[in-house]
């Protein structure tokens, strides 16, 4: 999607918004920082910086933890990182960066300042965040119920690991847990047939309405696999 040409801000302007809050802050400050790799703003055809609001925030980040704690750029660009795959940076340097997306009913909260922000972990950070064992996350994928998207780990997948990891304290193996792929594997191929003839439409209103619907089957789903195993658990006693 295209940004509109006044959401970009000039380096002058940039420096202007920053000003009243760091007083030291310069165009060559901002170019220096640039050159680092802590920010990377668009350029026009004629070769003039283009920032954006998210530009504007990323520097904001940088200054103020330079000025209030003092953070070398190495720990800062190490931060930035982790704030761009959706994780919390950690207090002490060289500690692990926690997940920031916290879920909720299925929705994860947006980043403070990255835009379109996916949570991205690597194994370590997985194994960290889930309390799975190593043994345990390479049963799961060799199983298909965890797959790493390119170089790291989605919000899906820390989802599932940690469900693994709490029913694994009641002595349940990844073994175990096949059918419940492949029935989510049934689920999710019903759902498909119903909004695959909206999606082939490929007009904006079809494709929203495949989505609405997608959310609300996925819920149905789910509210029907806990009540049939509710069910299924009464009968036994």
């Amino acid at each position: 999607m295209s940004v509109p040409a006044r959401a970009y801000l000039s380096i002058g302007e940039v420096l202007s918004k920053l000003r009243g809050e760091f007083s030291d802050i310069t165009i060559s400050k901002i170019r220096f920082l640039e050159s680092e790799g802590l920010i990377d703003p668009q350029r026009t055809p004629s070769g003039y910086r283009k920032f954006t609001n998210v530009d504007l925030e990323r520097l904001r980040y940088v200054l103020a933890a330079q000025r209030d704690q003092y953070l070398p750029l190495r720990v800062i660009k190490e931060n930035l990182d982790a704030l761009d795959r959706g994780l919390t940076p950690s207090a002490t340097p060289g500690s692990p960066a926690a997940p920031r997306l916290a879920t909720v009913d299925g929705e994860f909260a947006a980043s403070n300042f990255i835009h379109d922000s996916q949570l991205r972990l690597s194994r370590e950070e997985l194994l960290q965040s889930s309390g799975l064992l190593d043994a345990q996350l390479t049963q799961i994928e060799s199983f298909g119920l965890i797959e790493m998207k390119g170089r790291y780990y989605d919000a899906d997948a820390l989802s599932v690991a940690r469900a693994v990891a709490e029913m694994s304290s009641f002595g349940i193996e990844a073994r175990h847990l096949r059918s419940f792929k492949t029935a989510a594997d049934r689920e999710v191929g019903l759902v498909e047939q119903v909004i695959t003839p909206l999606l082939r439409q490929k007009n904006p209103e079809a494709q929203a309405r495949a989505e609405e619907v997608q959310r609300e089957l996925a819920s149905l789903s789910i509210r029907l696999h806990a009540a049939l195993v509710a069910s299924g658990l009464h009968r036994s006693k």
